[in-house]
């Protein structure tokens, strides 16, 4: 993938500046909102199930995370992925520890099989989406990024998606190319919410009409440049996490496209 694809397609959700509905975790709703705001798309937080459907279908990309779980959030993301899907409108997954608990297995295979456009998760979410033992503490990754990278690939020859596993390098894959992603921080690490600013930040790619494949470079590499930016003016995490969001604001695409190393 050429960088000057990114300066395409960070023009592209500027000028659509689309509608991205997050049914997502209480942790994170806040910075995910102000990331969606920072980039230039419009973000909403709109998880009842009385209303989902009623509502995805006026957003241009749906962001569900199933981070801070319950059985109400549950229904109301199988109505609106269900929805999503029959009106042709891409979203993308986020199967927080995904092998922590049957509960939270089961509900991310579900998910799964009513085919999103983007699998976004860490190592050891895959893994145990593609049947494996992952190794996960809690919501972070335990697992080698070889055996993840394998298990991506059948995930998303399995499924029919595109998967991205984020790490030190991401590695992003429709089961037949493999693009690496290798920008960020290791102050990502320290903020929380990050691995989901990144999954609502390729639903705002998505919504702007962006291939699966490139929504998912597209999105890591913009966290990944910001991040890189914003820890040059920070002093630990608080000020990192500030930072962050100024650095999405003020990214430009010619400093996407030249400072985006991709393999």
């Amino acid at each position: 993938m050429n960088p000057t694809e990114l300066s395409t397609a960070l023009a592209m959700l500027r000028d659509a500046a689309p509608l991205v509905h997050n049914i997502t975790n209480q942790v994170v709703a806040n910075l995910t909102a102000n990331a969606l705001l920072a980039i230039g798309a419009s973000p909403a937080m709109v998880q009842a199930e009385e209303e989902v459907e009623e509502f995805v279908v006026q957003a241009a990309a749906l962001v569900v995370n199933i981070g801070t779980l319950l059985a109400p959030q549950r229904r109301a993301m199988h109505l609106a992925a269900r929805h999503a899907g029959q009106a042709g409108i891409p979203w993308v997954l986020d199967p927080v520890a995904a092998g922590a608990t049957a509960f939270r297995r089961e509900t991310a295979q579900d998910l799964l099989a009513l085919r999103p456009a983007v699998l976004r998760g860490n190592g050891s979410e895959i893994l145990a989406l593609a049947g494996e033992d992952g190794g996960g503490k809690g919501v972070d990754s335990g697992a080698a990024t070889g055996r993840a990278v394998a298990a991506a690939r059948a995930v998303a020859r399995r499924e029919g998606v595109v998967v991205a596993v984020t790490g030190a390098i991401d590695h992003v894959t429709d089961g037949t190319r493999m693009v690496t992603v290798g920008n960020g921080h290791p102050l990502l690490t320290r903020v929380t919410g990050t691995g989901c600013t990144a999954t609502a930040l390729i639903g705002a790619f998505l919504g702007a009409g962006l291939p699966p494949l490139t929504a998912a470079v597209a999105g890591l590499a913009t966290l990944g440049v910001a991040a890189e930016q914003a820890a040059g003016a920070a002093a630990g995490p608080a000020s990192f996490q500030v930072a962050l969001l100024d650095r999405l604001h003020g990214l430009d695409g010619a400093t996407l496209a030249a400072r985006a190393r991709l393999g």
